[in-house]
């Protein structure tokens, strides 16, 4: 079959937004010809991984509305404060480009990937086959009862965050975009209702996370042997208020745990105020901040500690859950959002978030239990590798979607039968 794929971030060597356009695109090519609609940012990198790797059933188009271009990779305020805007009209831009492509080769689908964003449409699904929107996320929320805990700066990315997406859901482009697919997966059930109210038909649960079986092998090669007589926890991503490592190292210093390091790795604007908390909670000594790091040397520091803690309040994806189970590690998360969907008990503690102190409370439980019972954490860290390989990794995923393009298209031919 001939696969349109749309995603504006899609990168090879990456994380997050770009390493699922690219880890999708590269990985589904092994069972129909694809053609991928992405941003110049990219290119560089794409064409040095298929020179290295060339994949013959995989096509590029790059484009950029009227031809200007915004790094995604680039983490500084003055690129992120335009980047939906641009994304918005790159949306626009990659309809016009599709079309004509479309009149060329005659696609049998038109699929949306990156960004993994619901409130923002895909004029893709205009193009007259059948449009599959996702998975999308975002209609995750910070719980309420949390927002108390939040200083005045967070409270107001909260309420803008919030009526960011009330905009969204209004936006007629959105709605159309919802109706006129064949198929909607949602990271999470919080964004699943949220398609269904848009409009969404045939709305699925899917994550949009993965692990090749080539980092699966890598990991293995190098999972931690926990040597070490400091018992270490580990938190990674950007250091927002969002991603909660505040209620992590309030759990930290209530667990109150001997030969104990918590690292933190990452780099945001909550760094300041998560290091005058730590001299507050008296734990700085215990407390490493390693600041921004490769993604290698990131895997690194996961390998070389003993347990994820990831309390994030509203997180879609939650990659780096994967990468420490990949590893070997047993994973505290709460109870919401993308982490809760991969973190089973078997494999880790969700915790339940109706309070921050009952969470911190929990998360500290959770850490003191991992910390005394090592056969816990060896079962919990091997349950994790299982489960990574049996249902998150991208070759699975793959044929997963490989066959839904089949059994779609069957499905739109009979509906259009006269």
């Amino acid at each position: 079959m001939k696969i349109l794929i749309s995603a504006y971030a899609c990168e090879p060597g990456q994380g997050s937004e770009p390493g699922v356009g690219w880890n999708f695109a590269q990985q589904v090519s092994k069972y129909h010809q694809i053609w991928v609609l992405t941003s110049h940012c990219h290119r560089l990198a794409i064409e040095a991984e298929l020179a290295r790797k060339p994949l013959s059933n995989l096509n590029f188009i790059y484009l950029d509305p009227f031809g200007l271009m915004i790094d995604w990779n680039q983490k500084g305020k003055s690129t992120q404060k335009w980047v939906y805007l641009h994304y918005y009209l790159w949306q626009i831009t990659a309809y016009f480009v599709s079309r004509t492509l479309h009149q060329q080769i005659c696609f049998d689908i038109v699929h949306h990937i990156t960004y993994v964003k619901y409130n923002s449409p895909s004029f893709l699904c205009f193009l007259p086959i059948p449009f599959i929107w996702g998975p999308v996320g975002g209609g995750e929320l910070t719980p309420k009862n949390f927002l108390s805990g939040l200083n005045f700066q967070s409270k107001i990315y909260e309420l803008l965050r919030n009526i960011a997406c009330l905009i969204g859901d209004c936006d007629p482009f959105v709605r159309l975009t919802a109706r006129r697919s064949v198929a909607a997966w949602a990271t999470t059930e919080d964004t699943a209702k949220k398609l269904r109210c848009l409009g969404a038909k045939n709305v699925q649960v899917y994550s949009q996370l993965g692990i090749s079986q080539e980092e699966l092998v890598n990991y293995a090669k190098t999972s931690p042997s926990h040597q070490s007589i400091i018992f270490r926890f580990i938190s990674v991503g950007r250091l927002l208020h969002w991603k909660g490592f505040h209620l992590g190292l309030l759990a930290f210093a209530k667990a109150n745990i001997s030969n104990s390091e918590y690292w933190v790795v990452g780099e945001g604007s909550e760094r300041k105020n998560l290091e005058k908390l730590t001299q507050e909670l008296g734990i700085e000594k215990q407390v490493k901040f390693w600041g921004s790091l490769s993604r290698e040397q990131t895997l690194s520091k996961i390998k070389d500690s003993h347990v994820l803690v990831h309390p994030s309040l509203h997180d879609s994806g939650g990659l780096v859950c994967l990468e420490a189970m990949s590893l070997g590690l047993p994973v505290i998360c709460l109870n919401l959002g993308g982490p809760a969907l991969q973190i089973t008990e078997a494999t880790g503690f969700k915790i339940l978030a109706n309070t921050p102190e009952q969470a911190v409370k929990d998360i500290a439980q959770a850490m003191m239990r991992l910390v005394a019972d090592a056969k816990l954490r060896s079962n919990m860290g091997e349950a994790g590798q299982k489960r990574v390989r049996e249902v998150f990794s991208w070759e699975f995923k793959a044929l997963f979607f490989a066959q839904s393009y089949k059994q779609i298209c069957v499905q739109e031919k009979l509906a259009n039968f006269p």
